[in-house]
């Protein structure tokens, strides 16, 4: 009897959950506070692993990268779709729109490539401070009048993060799209130019 009771304990016990997760918990922890956690019940979504290890210095990192990709997109949402509705700078009046402006050729290509490298070279990371902040440029770069106070800060870096992400997946979209049928904006053909300063 006795026998039979140790046995059924072990086969139960192969049934109870591991005791994994809240080790994983723990690693991931490390980070549920920083700006951009998905919530407050996920903390700081990580499904791939890519921090679990709790190393502040590959988060700071890859938190870098991806608002150096948001704040990209964002330009490059903003650029497609003004160029789509037909707006030109002068002498570019002839330069096609959308994914095929890429492929036209090197002379159009190339300024951006020198734009963005400049850009690169030029905006330094401020030491000690949050990723992204080029604060200690030759010239002032960052939020500016807006940023009032620390709590303002936080709430503007936070839009920041989120709209980079949210850009990241429009300008996919928009790209996806132009390639699918000719028409990269879902619901209508062109967006109208904001032009405040024109007269219009």
């Amino acid at each position: 009897t006795v026998a039979a009771i140790i046995a059924l304990a072990g086969s139960a016990a192969a049934f109870a959950p591991a005791q994994t997760g809240k080790a994983s918990t723990a690693l991931n922890a490390a980070f549920d506070s920083e700006i951009g956690a998905a919530s407050a019940e996920l903390g700081c979504w990580d499904p791939l692993g890519f921090v679990t290890n709790g190393d502040q210095k590959r988060f700071d990192r890859l938190r870098a990268v991806e608002l150096k990709h948001g704040r990209i997109a964002m330009l490059a949402t903003w650029g497609y779709a003004t160029t789509w509705s037909g707006a030109r700078f002068p002498g570019c009046e002839d330069t096609v729109a959308g994914h095929a402006a890429v492929f036209s050729g090197p002379e159009f290509l190339v300024p951006v490539l020198l734009t963005a490298g400049f850009l690169e070279v030029s905006w330094k990371q401020k030491e000690g401070s949050f990723p992204g902040d080029f604060s200690s440029s030759p010239w002032p770069v960052g939020f500016g009048p807006y940023a009032r106070n620390e709590e303002d800060m936080i709430d503007l870096r936070t839009r920041e993060l989120n709209n980079g992400r949210a850009a990241q997946m429009g300008i996919l979209g928009m790209m996806v799209h132009e390639q699918l049928d000719g028409k990269p904006f879902i619901f209508f053909d062109k967006f109208d130019i904001y032009a405040p300063l024109s007269g219009n």
